[in-house]
């Protein structure tokens, strides 16, 4: 089976297709911008023989200017609350004055993080947050992610971990804070590079002792996991949470042009190609905001899928009735106007698994390396035959194996199986969705 997608560019610029995987329009900045921390890319221990080499002269004089820099007094600039934290090297003495109180520890915190996502080791991280809990659930994700790349024959060339701060309650002992990590991996495979990012939300618990704050407590906002009705297993923001970052969301919005709604194009021609590079183009361009023709909604990850889909010339099967057909029409006075597959990953799931001789359409194959570009990953994490999540293949790896775009947990270029995720199980099975190059 052929492939199209876009590779990593090794050291001679090759790609794996033609097809573009970015977007043609530069990506809008985020509406709000609060109090986050930036890092800069640590270097990681498995980085190319090259790159550690330096000639020994060299290093001396290195040496040399950097004392000499360290020793003259430099004039820093104070950090507000509402300015972007960028992660590097945490230095408690350099950060004095700097960031005060809490906003500190966060710093130090978020540059921990960064550490630990290069060197794919949790104890620089672990050995500094008190939380038990969490400690352990980091140290299992980074055991399968150093693991599954060892296999994949991919190794993190660097890291940068930025983090926003989208609100936080405290007092003169206490603080929480709700941050969002954006995450860069930079990632080597036989000698050709990619990046991959993914955007994620953290809750931090801190505790004044003394003169110093802790991290007591850090809780990952599971995303993936669609919250279900009555629970409180699965991690989600609160309302206020939610509209503080996305805003009112009541009004109505207008999608792109619905074929089926339109008379002139009612009877459209049969055999329209799937254009899959448009699917990575669109998928690229929104995959770390929501378009604003389309409502953006809480769990949006398989909205954000149909909506790359639609992109790429699949016909919406509108019925009007929200249990049958893919179709989306918007919100109009507060009623939703979509169907479920549309929106739902389980109800997608059973849309692409249904036989049917038109329209949007797919083939389920039994293993991820039989995907191409615009195909469609959807995930069962307690493996109890209810899909919670999806995603949409948007590149490949050297091994031409999947990198996947997603919504709701922000992530581009992303290894299809997720492991690298706080969601994912032992129990976790996948459906894997190859789209009919004609619909």
């Amino acid at each position: 089976m052929s492939r199209t997608g876009n590779g990593g560019q090794g050291p001679q610029g090759q790609k794996r297709s033609s097809a573009p995987s970015k977007p043609a329009a530069p990506q809008r900045k985020p509406q709000q911008k609060v109090a986050t921390h930036a890092l800069q890319k640590q270097p990681s221990p498995f980085g190319l023989q090259a790159e550690r080499q330096a000639d020994g002269a060299d290093q001396a004089l290195q040496s040399l200017e950097k004392a000499m820099q360290e020793a003259k007094p430099i004039k820093q600039q104070t950090s507000k609350l509402n300015s972007l934290l960028r992660s590097s090297d945490y230095d408690p003495y350099s950060q004095q004055g700097k960031l005060q109180g809490w906003k500190s520890a966060v710093h130090r915190y978020v540059s921990l993080y960064n550490q630990a996502e290069a060197n794919q080791h949790a104890t620089v991280l672990t050995d500094y947050v008190t939380d038990a809990d969490h400690c352990d659930r980091l140290r299992c994700r980074l055991e399968r992610l150093r693991e599954r790349d060892l296999l994949r024959g991919a190794l993190p060339a660097g890291s940068e971990t930025k983090a926003e701060i989208i609100r936080f309650n405290e007092s003169s002992s206490e603080v929480s804070v709700l941050i969002r990590l954006h995450i860069k991996r930079r990632m080597e495979q036989s000698g050709r590079f990619y990046m991959e990012e993914r955007s994620e939300f953290e809750r931090l618990w801190l505790g004044s002792s003394g003169n110093a704050w802790e991290v007591l407590r850090v809780e990952p906002i599971i995303a993936e996991r669609r919250p279900r009705f009555g629970t409180a297993s699965d991690n989600w923001m609160t309302v206020d949470e939610h509209s503080e970052l996305f805003g009112d969301l009541s009004s109505p919005s207008t999608p792109y042009l619905n074929y089926d709604l339109l008379q002139q194009f009612k009877h459209r021609p049969a055999g329209i190609r799937y254009r899959r590079d448009l699917v990575a183009a669109y998928a690229d361009r929104w995959w770390n905001e929501g378009n604003p023709s389309y409502e953006l909604f809480e769990v949006n990850c398989t909205h954000y899928v149909s909506q790359c889909i639609f992109a790429g010339n699949a016909p919406m099967n509108y019925t009007g009735k929200r249990e049958t057909g893919w179709w989306y029409k918007g919100r109009n006075k507060g009623s939703e106007w979509w169907s479920y597959s549309w929106a739902v990953s389980n109800a997608i799931t059973n849309y692409l698994t249904a036989s049917r001789s038109s329209g949007l359409r797919a083939e389920v194959v039994q293993s991820a390396d039989e995907l191409q570009l615009g195909d469609v990953i959807t995930y069962d994490w307690n493996g109890d035959h209810r899909f919670q999540h999806s995603t949409i293949v948007t590149a490949f790896d050297s091994f031409g194996m999947p990198l996947v775009n997603a919504n709701t947990v922000s992530s581009r270029h992303r290894y299809w199986d997720y492991r690298d995720s706080y969601a994912w199980t032992e129990q976790t099975k996948y459906r894997f969705f190859h789209i009919a190059d004609l619909l």
